[in-house]
């Protein structure tokens, strides 16, 4: 599990927002998090905003 992972299931109130602010196309729809599917949320959030996973995961452990 990485610390991306971590960081989602720990802190995501306090990370969205941050991501949000960074991403203003996202919804509150693609940030909606559901326990055990970080993995499917970050591919959302690849596939909305066109970044790499590596690069949203790199952002969110800059958070």
């Amino acid at each position: 599990m990485s610390s991306t992972t971590d960081k989602i299931k720990g802190n995501w109130n306090q990370i969205k927002g941050k991501v949000k602010q960074n991403y203003a196309q996202l919804t509150d729809n693609d940030l909606a998090y559901e326990k055990g599917k970080e993995d499917e949320l970050l591919g959302k959030l690849q596939e909305k905003t066109g970044e790499t996973k590596e690069k949203i995961k790199s952002f969110i452990d800059s958070i």
